[in-house]
């Protein structure tokens, strides 16, 4: 019977306990079948049955002492069976809900007094005697997998006269494994034959049953809908505390021939549950039939109109309902108290039935009408990154106490043996209020931008009861138990013997963890003894790079005891404390753990060691090399965080990993580059890395025959390379060259994409770009724009959009064939590539050459398509595009115009609250208006007013090309009016104080046009232009100089008729 309920049975998973037996057709078969078996036993068996139980059978029941009948001695809440052992206890003992049974006698008759609950009263026996055969024989026929020594020792026994009970024993023993045969081969059938539900396949049926359902004839269900919004990232609608039951989600169905029916489809399968409680607006969840093997089978069950219009396949099809919002970041919480989570799904809940309710309401008295469901979905109150940092801190502590002497030593190695602390709370720390502000929230959770979270949401996953393990899974279980009960010898030899395993095979780590011995392993990093701290952690180094060992390490505390080894004089124990640190720091808050406790103080200090210049080192000082080696590669992971960047800056880091730079050994220069590499995305890092002089060694790292330090280089200077000064020492330094070099190893992707973004932001230098056409660049950059990755196409595209700003490039781009490429990528959704793609393509049509190519390609009208996009950089970017290809267009205006809808798109963009946006527009509108039809059209759609209400801005780039727009727009009409009347003259006259050249001269042009009007001259007059436009006539600007003399010049005739009409 114990290995049918530890291989056959299902249970559910649950992260602590026992967990519990689901509630599904094969568990229901082989309680049934063991409730039978007992209720027999005693007529098939009699001397067997009357048996004593070596422990008894004990567990909550809820059957009350009043079902007890006269043949058992009752007295209040306590029930006595008259049968006694040896020792004068009663067989069957119950109190206060608490039953305890000693023998298949009293087991068999309890039976027949729990009449209805017996299958309920069986299965709260065996969840909570999971191996019965060991209470009822005791220990040593405990169950195991493998070989079974259990019999042959109970044989001795009986030869040996040792146990006067051993041939009845013998008979009970193999009676069991007889039910347990039988459990096996019931349960194989009905496996065999079932096939468990998915929560997809329950919503394919659901999505195709409201196709076909409605008010009609020729519809299979009048409604069918979830009582749920709620889409879990697992595809259930269940709320987690029914999910570990099985249960996937629970439908509201109006068949047409029944009341409002409420379904559970589970993974065992579907039938009817207790519907809505009227006084809770709750479901009850509790079983009401039988459970069919899916959907359709439990509707054809109970609606025979539903089975006979499936049958005949002649329903109607309706519009398919909205789709459903997924719920992505939804945690487990403690079953205590009600979270907020499942506040608001009981809250969803009671809506959707509201809604259902009015709706079906509505539905009968409109005959014919399409069933159209319109559920409003609501902003869910999920928990964000912060809130999911803390509730990860709820794990069930450690409890116990540390020891380090010998003689305590077993005690040590238990998993109780200790109390951990919390992996995100200090002691004495309070961990962050969700009712304070985001600000100091915000702080405390930053993580830079280059961080990779790829581990964060792995879901945990266990071996399940019924699986059949590899034989390395027992092996280690056995192993760990060594560990719990050992001395300090067998614990090294246990630790060896792990050791052999394949741990980089994930059943095996996950093994380790499923027997607890991570705990074990934890707990020994502890003790005094460096042989056992050595060997756990090198087991724990390999073990940690499974993200979920990851997790359990960080939840268990083993980072804060690592952290505390950084200290230890063993060189040895600090390595592989570092080294492990490494690993486990890949997620969030184990990096705030090891900042938290000190760990980058201590990281850092580990760099400091030997000189590294001489190749001829002792054994001590080749240590200490490993010893700074590892330390980098644990500052690498945790360098991911901002705030450890920071920690690692004011720790003195910067000048020690300058000084590892200059290492012969590629080992350790892999992560001082890879650390430099991550915190260049800083600006004090990247000052720092000038005047420190790593641009020298970085460069020169370029050549080297690793290509991890080749990529890890190349991404050091793309981040750093933001700067004008190390743009200027990568070329200073020769750095150019082998970055060309580099573009050959188009297989290596990462390789490629650190060289392609070092290249590009290089490029922005046009001394560089000087550089890069002496060695073809241009020429390898086109070549790469077709069948490579998204990151790599992102960096090609950027270095080309700043080659191209040199007009001879624009000319070798069009002869490589680069222009097709380009415009093919302008239909992608990569928002990084669209943005960079926009600007090389706008720098290409320039050329009226590129321009005749771009327009054959539809490229205008792509670039167009894009100021829809959400993203404003791209919409800027494209406006921005869109100004040389209107300029340099054959017939720009008929063009802009054939594209519908295009003008009044661009128009809108200037209700934008992005500076760069409005800029590139109102650039774009200039060049718009030149076209007298054009012009018209856009001040049908009210440019003038949107034109005029950002006359106010203080930024220079804005104000130029807003300037400008407005010079073009006041041709049309009465434009120039309407400008005053907006109020758009005052502020323009302020722009001449601006430092910029560019914005006086667009604004004398403005100003000009403006003062055509009589009532703008007196507004510019009133304002103080003619003494600022004075100074700006003696400029060497021309077109500067002409327009503020004719600003003037108009000023001056309305001066002069007004005082001619003043003298009339």
């Amino acid at each position: 019977m114990g290995i049918a309920l530890a291989r056959a049975a299902q249970w559910t998973s649950v992260s602590s306990g026992t967990g519990n037996l689901e509630i599904t057709p094969l568990n229901e078969s082989l309680l049934n079948t063991i409730i039978k078996y007992v209720e027999n036993f005693n007529s098939r068996y009699p001397h067997e049955a009357k048996l004593v139980f070596l422990e008894p059978l004990e567990w909550i029941t809820k059957v009350e002492p009043s079902a007890f009948g006269a043949s058992w001695d009752i007295s209040g809440s306590t029930v006595k069976s008259y049968e006694m052992d040896k020792d004068g206890h009663p067989l069957l003992f119950l109190s206060s809900s608490t039953l305890q049974i000693h023998s298949f006698q009293l087991l068999g008759e309890f039976l027949q007094v729990a009449n209805e609950r017996k299958l309920k009263e069986a299965q709260a026996c065996l969840e909570a005697n999971r191996d019965p055969v060991a209470k009822i024989l005791g220990p040593s026929f405990a169950t195991v997998e493998g070989e079974d020594t259990s019999m042959l020792r109970l044989l001795d026994k009986i030869k040996n006269d040792e146990d006067p009970d051993g041939e009845l024993k013998m008979k009970m023993y193999l009676l069991l494994q007889q039910l347990d045969v039988q459990l096996l081969n019931s349960s194989l059938k009905q496996i065999s034959q079932d096939a468990r539900i998915s929560p997809a396949s329950v919503k394919n049926d659901v999505e195709l049953l409201k196709r076909y359902s409605g008010i009609g004839e020729n519809t299979v269900l009048k409604f069918i809908d979830y009582t749920s919004e709620y889409e879990f990232a697992n595809g259930c609608r269940a709320p987690p505390w029914r999910q570990v039951h099985g249960e996937i989600c629970y439908l509201a169905i109006k068949p047409h021939d029944k009341d409002l029916t409420y379904v559970t489809c589970s993974t065992a399968g579907a039938f009817l549950n207790g519907g809505k409680k009227t006084e809770e607006e709750t479901i009850d969840y509790d079983r009401k039939s039988e459970i069919y093997r899916d959907l359709f089978t439990l509707l054809k069950k109970i609606s025979p109109i539903f089975a006979e219009n499936i049958s005949k396949q002649e329903f109607v099809s309706h519009e398919n309902p909205p789709s459903t919002k997924i719920m992505q970041n939804v945690e487990l919480v403690d079953a205590k108290e009600p979270s907020q989570t499942q506040r608001s799904y009981e809250n969803q809940e009671k809506i959707v039935h509201e809604k259902r309710t009015h709706h079906l309401e509505e539905s009968k008295a409109v005959n014919k009408k399409k069933l159209e469901p319109s559920l409003k979905w609501r902003n869910l109150s999920l928990t964000g990154p912060q809130d999911n940092d803390v509730k990860e801190g709820r794990i069930k502590k450690y409890h116990g106490h540390e020891k380090s002497k010998s003689n305590d030593y077993i005690n040590s190695t238990s998993p109780r043996s200790r109390r951990k602390t919390n992996a995100s709370t200090s002691p004495g720390r309070k961990g962050p209020s969700p009712m304070k502000g985001r600000s100091s929230g915000s702080e405390e959770f930053s993580e830079s931008s280059t961080e990779s979270e790829e581990d964060e949401e792995q879901p945990d996953r266990r071996q399940e009861g019924n699986t059949d393990l590899p034989s390395e899974y027992w092996q280690i279980q056995k192993l760990v138990k060594y560990l719990k009960g050992g001395n300090q010898t067998a614990t090294v030899i246990a630790l060896c013997s792990m050791r052999d395993f394949n741990l980089a095979q994930e059943t095996c780590q996950l093994a380790i963890r499923d027997v607890g011995g991570l705990e074990v392993l934890i707990n020994l990093l502890d003790t005094e003894e460096v042989k056992c701290k050595i060997g756990s952690l090198k087991i724990l180094k390999e073990i940690s790079r499974n993200s979920q060992i990851r997790r359990a390490i960080a939840d268990l505390g083993g980072l804060q005891t690592m952290v505390k080894i950084l200290d230890s004089p063993d060189k040895d124990l600090k390595c592989l404390a570092a080294e492990t640190i490494a690993n486990v720091a890949k997620f969030r808050r184990a990096r705030r753990t090891v900042r938290q406790h000190g760990g980058i103080k201590r990281l850092v200090g580990l760099l400091d060691c030997v000189p590294l210049g001489t190749t001829a080192l002792v054994l001590d000082q080749e240590k200490d090399i490993e010893v700074a080696r590892c330390g980098a590669l644990a500052l690498w992971s945790c360098s991911k965080s901002t705030r450890n960047k920071e920690a690692i800056r004011k720790a003195g880091g910067i000048p020690l990993l300058a000084r590892l730079l200059k290492s012969p050994h590629e080992n350790m220069l892999i992560p001082v580059v890879g650390t430099l590499q991550e915190c260049a995305s800083e600006l004090s890092y990247r000052l720092a890395i000038q005047t420190e002089k790593m641009i020298e060694d970085l460069v020169k790292n370029l050549s080297s025959k690793n290509e991890e330090l080749q990529m890890h280089c190349a991404r050091a200077i793309f981040k750093c390379a933001e700067d004008k000064e190390t743009r200027d020492l990568v070329r200073h330094h020769g750095g150019l060259q082998p970055l060309a070099v580099l573009l050959s190893k188009a297989d290596n992707k990462e390789l490629l994409a650190g060289v392609t973004g070092a290249i590009w932001k290089c490029s922005i230098s046009l001394e560089n770009v000087a550089v890069f056409q002496e060695y073809k660049v241009i020429e390898t950059l086109v070549a790469l724009l077709t069948g490579q990755p998204e990151e790599v196409l992102v960096n090609v595209v950027g270095a080309l959009g700043e080659c191209a700003q040199e007009p001879s490039n624009r000319a070798v781009i069009r002869k490589c064939g680069g222009i097709a490429p380009l415009v093919s990528l302008l239909t992608g959704t990569n928002q990084a590539l669209l943005k960079n793609v926009t600007r090389a393509v706008g720098a290409c049509a320039a050329e009226p050459d590129n321009m005749a190519i771009i327009d054959q390609l539809d490229g205008v009208r792509l670039l167009w398509s894009l100021l829809k996009n959400p993203n404003p950089d791209v919409q800027s970017s494209a406006a921005w595009a869109i100004c040389p290809c209107i300029e340099n267009a054959k017939d720009a205006g008929e063009m802009v115009r054939s594209f519908v809808g295009g003008l009044e798109l661009i128009v809108n963009l200037l209700k934008s609250d992005n500076k760069e946006v409005l800029a590139s527009v109102c650039a774009a509108i200039a060049n718009i208006a030149k076209d007298e039809e054009n012009l018209a059209v856009i001040t049908d759609h009210g440019v003038v007013p949107l034109l005029a209400k950002l006359a106010n801005t203080t930024d220079d780039k804005l104000r130029r090309h807003l300037a400008e727009a407005i010079a073009r727009c006041c041709m049309w009409g009465n434009n120039r009016v309407a400008f005053g009347e907006a109020n758009a003259v005052a502020p323009l006259v302020r722009y001449l104080k601006s430092s910029d050249a560019s914005v006086h001269r667009a604004t004398a042009q403005a100003l000009y046009q403006l003062s055509r009007d009589p009532n703008n001259c007196i507004t510019m007059h009133e304002n103080g232009v003619v003494k600022l436009l004075l100074d700006l006539v003696g400029s060497t600007d021309e077109v500067l100089q002409k327009a503020s003399a004719g600003c003037i010049a108009n000023i001056r005739s309305l001066a002069l008729a007004i005082e001619m009409a003043g003298h009339k």
